[in-house]
């Protein structure tokens, strides 16, 4: 299997932790990631320290809180296929929060390195921008949770929709040059959700020298880690595909450079 895919664990740990990425275990700086999976009843905390946080609520209903405010019965859908957008709380440095299921619930934690400069507060999906990209088979839908516009220090987190059939994070673009204005060093994680489940989507992971070469079957429920280079992602016939992104690195900007070979195709 590819190092560039983590699959969640065969047994969630004590607080429902099913999948964790973090800058050690993927090998770069800004970008942690997890998933966890709550029955209804079950409670999951965590210190933010000196990083931040973007909690979103994947599916179901939760109490939410921070050392300041608490958020009752909030959540909206109950599968990510759905397509509205979800409730998700942003946690500033120095804070906590603690997630109480109402339902059964399926939360994902983004971490990033934080300043402090903003305070927690509830990301409500009147909040979300919601936005249609592309063309054709080409064509996806966007929930942008935490984009650059939005108050945070570190973190971009979106989420998009993919019918099937159709390609997106295409024409294939990347990020991994900190060279701005015209493109931004960002990490990237990529989770999927995949409808029907027992489908999977194509990712291809790939550099202008090829150094990095890859074309892999991320299954329902994988994180693919994108540390460098083009990544565009297709969904097979049959087969929806969702995926949350989250992004960080030394400038909270997404500037990103396309595949020369492909940039035509914005031409049409």
């Amino acid at each position: 299997m590819s190092e560039l895919i983590v699959k969640p664990a065969a047994n969630p740990e004590a607080d429902g932790t099913i999948l964790s990425v973090t800058p050690e275990s993927a090998g770069w700086e800004y970008v942690g990631f997890q998933v966890a999976k709550l029955a209804a009843g079950e409670k999951l905390s965590r210190e933010s320290g000196d990083q931040e946080l973007c909690v979103v609520l994947l599916s179901g209903l939760a109490n939410v809180s921070t050392r300041e405010h608490t958020w009752e019965n909030i959540g909206k859908r109950m599968s990510v296929f759905e397509k509205i957008p979800p409730y998700s709380v942003y946690v500033s440095t120095s804070d906590q929060i603690e997630v109480t299921a109402l339902t059964e619930l399926e939360i994902a934690i983004c971490v990033a390195p934080g300043k402090g400069t903003y305070p927690s507060r509830l990301i409500a999906p009147e909040d979300v921008g919601v936005e249609g990209r592309g063309y054709g088979n080409l064509e996806r839908h966007i929930h942008n949770i935490l984009p650059e516009q939005k108050e945070a220090d570190s973190l971009l987190v979106v989420e998009v929709f993919t019918p099937d059939g159709h390609w997106s994070s295409y024409p294939p673009h990347k990020h991994d040059q900190d060279a701005l204005p015209d493109e931004s060093l960002l990490e990237e994680t990529y989770y999927f959700r995949v409808q029907p489940e027992q489908g999977f989507a194509i990712q291809r992971v790939y550099t202008d020298d090829r150094s990095v070469d890859e074309t892999l079957a991320v299954k329902n429920g994988e994180v693919v880690l994108v540390p460098n280079g083009y990544h565009p992602v297709g969904a097979p016939p049959g087969y929806e595909v969702y995926y949350l992104n989250v992004m960080a690195g030394p400038t909270r900007t997404w500037k990103f450079h396309n595949d020369p070979d492909h940039e035509w195709l914005f031409k049409k």
